[in-house]
This record gives structure tokens, C-alpha cells and sequence, in this order.
């Protein structure tokens, strides 16, 4: 009760209400950029005593707006996290219960549901995804051609043999296909334009431009490509495909987009999700050795000079101050990337934080999360309310003046109060899951795992108690498994979690449907 009525107060106080003095009557621009696989510690403005890896261009962009501490994904891997920032609605809605949408997957995000890219067209503006989609298509691939699109034995960590050669009838098979449109991707969600490889360590090993493949891919990916953290799975590739410049490519592209719409005097969003640094571990020259740590520390410098490339178009356009700049990551750093490593050399890209990519606990899920807004958010602030990516399509909603139909950003509660500098909860709980979908949820600062383990690559856990309860306020590191001592909260967080399932939505209006049966979680 006494968490619903504090709920209760803070909807009264909606952003909706505040002062029309308190944001620019004047649309901003909107640049999200998400980074793939970045850890929290990986952000020196997040990490200072146990970080190594310089990061000057985030940690300005963070130096001239408002930093979260207490930032979340929807889940410890991708597909699931993007598909609740662009929508305001939590993945496990959907049919993906657990792990991302597979190779050649179908599209998640349905026809009719309301995105980011969606909801700033409807308000006049020009639309732009820039990176990795990785949220499905509908690929042009019928029930026959299926067996020449799998089955290549060349897989990451797998010696690279090749099981199947590649014949003028795969060769044939694909150029059918990627000679066609592929539907419902990024320019059927919300965007007029998008450019990128899709997801860029499987196949097709090609760009995208807006429905269709830049070339068509007519050779196998060689193995030589499928060691060190390069890609991971053999398939249709351009010939000489190289994996180094494709996140360069991205960073032009978002710089012309940037700096044309900016000479057309007409506000953009730009949803500008890297490729890095993920997998490929694909490091430019320059870049080789510059951390003097490993190669994915070098990748995650990289990652920041590709930032600090979109930010200067900003500038350099005379758009930045017009020019609300989200940035964040998908999900916590990956452990296969030579983490043990890093941290015998004093960089813990989890920071303070317990596990990482996959899992339940914080290092799976809390995120950079940086706000820029120039004459709205003070700058060098900093934020330690809960807040998590779906929040965004209903703060955007409201920096536009719109109201959301029921049947959109179920799971979206705005931050406008908290960029215009007051120090009050937006929202009670939140839902971010591990990668076989164990739910972590949040009411306050406590926390509750269904599950006695990690749901992830973390481990099994203590299987001694079948569900975990922790205090972040005193212990962040989640160390202390108070589930045993406390069963009555257990129960009460039970019960919350039931009902956000049942009511299909965590803020107020309507009941909504989810798209399928939710999967209950301790299994």
C-alpha cells in the first residue's frame, strides 16, 4: 500500500503538468546512440578507481548533462533491450521469452506497435536508424531455399571447417533472394531511412540500405574471419568482405544525416545503435594497441572516437543546441572478451557490479545511461533515481506535447521531471531480465531474481535458496541473499510481479494483452 500511494503521488506530479516554461516551445532534435555490449564500468564517468579505458568523448557528453546511475536494459542481451527502447514496452511481452531473434529471424516488433521512430513522424519529423537492427525481417527466403541459407560448419570457437561447399546453387539460391526487397525492417517500424549490416558477426556479411542488400553476397565468410572475436557464424558474404570498416561506415553515415538535416532546418531523431563494441572485435589501425590492455579495450576506444564523430556533426552543423542526446548501451560487457584478463590489469568493466552480459545481476543490465539537453538538463548533474530504457518513447512523448494510446509504451515512464532537475522517483519498479528470461525486478531499492543463479553465463548461483533478495541501497555487489530472512517481501515482490505480467502493463491506463502466455519464473 504504502508503495502504491508513493506511485500515486509522482503520477499526480506527471511530467505532463509541468510548467510550459520548464521545456522549449521548440522541438529538439533526438540522437540516441547505443553502444553494443559496453559495459557500466567501461565509461571512465562510471568507473573512475577501477576503470582503464579512456572514454573523453562520453564522459564530456555526460560532463555537459545528466548522468544515471541507476540505468537499465530490459535484459542482459540485445534483441530483447532493443526492442523495449524503441518501443516503451517490456520484451517479455513478446514471444521472446528468452535468448534474441535467431538467424534469419522473423520480425518482433509488430506492424501496428507504436516506436520511437513511429511516434517523431507523426510530429513532422525525418526518421533515421543507423546500425544494428537485429530485431528481425522478413526475409524473402521460401521453405525450399531454406537448406542453402544453414548448415555451413564454420562457427566461431569451431576451428573454422567448413561442413558444406558452396555450390552454383547456393550461389543462385542467394542471388534470388538479395536481389529482392526484405519487408517489415526498420523502414516499416518508424524509420524513413536506415543503413547498416543488421547484425554484423552472422550473415549476410553485406550493408543494408533500407529494404535492400548494398550487393549481393555470393561467397562464404572465410573461416580466417571466425577466430579471435570476429564473426560467428559462417554464411553469404560480399566477396573480400572486411569487418573493419563497418563501424566507421556507420559513424559517416550518421554524420551526413546529421548535417543534411541540419541544412534543411527540420527536426530529426536519429536512432544510431553500434555494432560495437561487440563482435566483431574488428579495430582499425590507428586504434591497435592503443590501450595498452586487449583488443576489446582498444574496440571500446574506438567505440568513443565514433561517438565523439556524431557529437562534433552536432556541433559543426550548429544542431547541438537544439538537441536532446541520449546515450547508453544495450547490455552489460561480454565475459569472453578477455575480462579476467582486464581485471588483473586493474579494469573491471562491470565497475562495482556483480556479473555481466546474460545475466540477472546488475553488471547484465545497469547501463551508461547520459542525457544531453542544452538549457533543460544542467549540465555535469547527476541522477540516482531508477530509470530504464523503455522510459524513453514516453519521455519523447511528452518533449513533443503527444499523448500515448493505451496500447503503446506499456512499460514507459517519462524522465522529464528528472532532466528538469527534480530529485523524485518516476517510477516504483522495473523489469530487466537475464538471457533465459529470469526476471529481475526492482521495487525501490530492493530486488528480487526468480531464480537461484545468474539465468545467464554468470553461473548456477547458490542453489541453496531457490530465489534471491537484495538491498542495493547497502549492497550493490549483491553479495547478501536476504530471500531466506525476508519472505514476506519475497511474497510481496511476487505478487508485483504477477500482476505487471497480468495486467500487461507497469503504468497506468487500460489492461493491455501480452502477445503470448508469459513464462513464470522460479520454473
Amino acid at each position: 500500500m504504502r508503495h502504491t500511494l508513493r506511485l500515486l503521488a509522482v503520477l499526480l506530479a506527471s511530467p505532463a503538468a509541468l510548467p510550459a516554461a520548464d521545456v522549449p516551445k521548440q522541438k529538439p532534435n533526438i540522437v540516441i546512440l547505443s553502444a553494443d555490449d559496453l559495459g557500466y564500468g567501461d565509461v571512465q564517468c562510471y568507473n573512475r578507481e577501477r576503470g582503464k579505458i579512456p572514454t573523453p568523448n562520453i564522459d564530456k557528453l555526460a560532463a555537459q548533462g545528466m548522468r544515471f546511475t541507476d540505468g537499465h536494459s530490459s535484459s542482459g542481451v540485445c534483441s530483447p533491450s532493443r526492442y523495449t527502447l524503441l518501443t516503451g514496452r517490456y520484451h517479455w511481452r513478446t514471444r521472446l521469452q528468452s535468448g534474441i531473434v535467431g538467424l534469419w529471424g522473423a520480425p518482433l516488433i509488430a506492424p501496428d506497435r507504436m516506436t520511437l521512430g513511429t511516434l517523431a513522424r507523426q510530429h513532422g519529423y525525418r526518421t533515421a536508424c543507423i546500425g544494428k537492427w537485429h530485431l528481425g525481417w522478413e526475409w524473402p527466403i521460401a521453405a525450399e531455399q531454406k537448406p542453402h541459407f544453414s548448415g555451413f560448419g564454420g562457427k566461431a570457437g569451431g576451428g573454422g571447417q567448413v561442413a558444406t561447399e558452396v555450390t552454383d546453387a547456393h550461389r543462385d539460391c542467394w542471388k534470388t533472394v538479395f536481389s529482392q526487397r526484405i519487408a517489415h525492417g526498420p523502414t516499416e517500424r518508424g524509420f524513413d531511412e536506415y543503413f547498416g549490416t543488421d547484425v554484423p558477426n552472422w550473415p549476410p556479411y553485406c550493408f543494408i540500405e533500407n529494404d535492400r542488400t548494398i550487393g549481393i553476397p555470393s561467397e562464404l565468410l572465410p573461416a580466417s574471419k571466425l577466430v579471435k572475436n570476429q564473426a560467428s557464424l559462417q554464411g553469404p558474404a560480399l566477396p573480400n568482405w572486411q569487418l573493419e570498416p563497418i563501424l566507421p561506415a556507420l559513424a559517416d553515415r550518421a554524420t551526413t544525416f546529421v548535417t543534411a538535416r541540419a541544412r534543411a532546418n527540420e527536426p530529426f531523431l536519429l536512432y544510431l545503435p553500434l555494432t560495437s563494441p561487440h563482435t566483431p572485435l574488428s579495430v582499425n589501425e590507428p586504434w591497435k594497441g592503443k590501450s595498452g590492455l586487449n583488443v576489446y579495450a582498444d574496440f571500446v576506444m574506438e567505440t568513443d572516437a565514433a561517438v565523439g564523430q556524431v557529437l562534433d556533426a552536432l556541433e559543426q552543423s550548429g544542431a547541438a543546441a537544439n538537441t536532446l542526446v541520449v546515450f547508453t548501451s544495450d547490455n552489460g560487457c561480454a565475459p569472453y572478451i578477455g575480462m579476467p584478463d582486464l581485471q588483473q590489469m586493474g579494469h573491471f568493466p562491470s565497475g562495482p557490479l556483480r556479473g555481466a552480459k546474460s545475466d540477472a545481476w546488475e553488471g547484465g543490465h545497469r547501463v551508461p545511461f547520459i542525457v544531453r539537453w542544452p538549457g533543460v538538463v544542467e549540465a555535469g548533474s547527476q541522477c540516482d533515481q531508477l530509470v530504464h530504457q523503455a522510459d524513453l518513447l514516453r519521455t519523447v512523448a511528452d518533449v513533443l506535447g503527444a499523448t500515448l494510446p493505451d496500447d503503446a509504451g506499456e512499460d514507459s515512464f517519462s524522465l522529464l521531471l528528472l532532466l528538469t532537475g527534480q530529485d523524485q522517483p518516476i517510477r516504483e519498479n522495473a523489469v530487466s531480465a537475464s538471457m533465459n528470461g529470469t526476471p529481475a525486478l526492482r521495487l525501490g531499492a530492493w530486488k528480487y531474481i526468480a531464480a537461484p543463479g545468474s539465468g545467464g553465463w554468470g553461473g548456477a548461483g547458490d542453489r541453496s535458496q531457490p530465489v534471491q533478495l537484495y538491498d542495493l541501497a547497502s549492497d550493490l555487489g549483491e553479495t547478501r541473499n536476504l530471500a531466506a530472512e525476508q519472505p514476506e517481501r519475497v511474497q510481496e515482490m511476487q505478487s508485483l510481479l504477477e500482476r505487471l505480467i497480468v495486467d500487461g502493463r507497469s503504468t497506468p491506463g487500460a489492461p493491455q494483452k501480452n502477445d503470448v502466455k508469459v513464462t513464470r519464473h522460479p520454473r
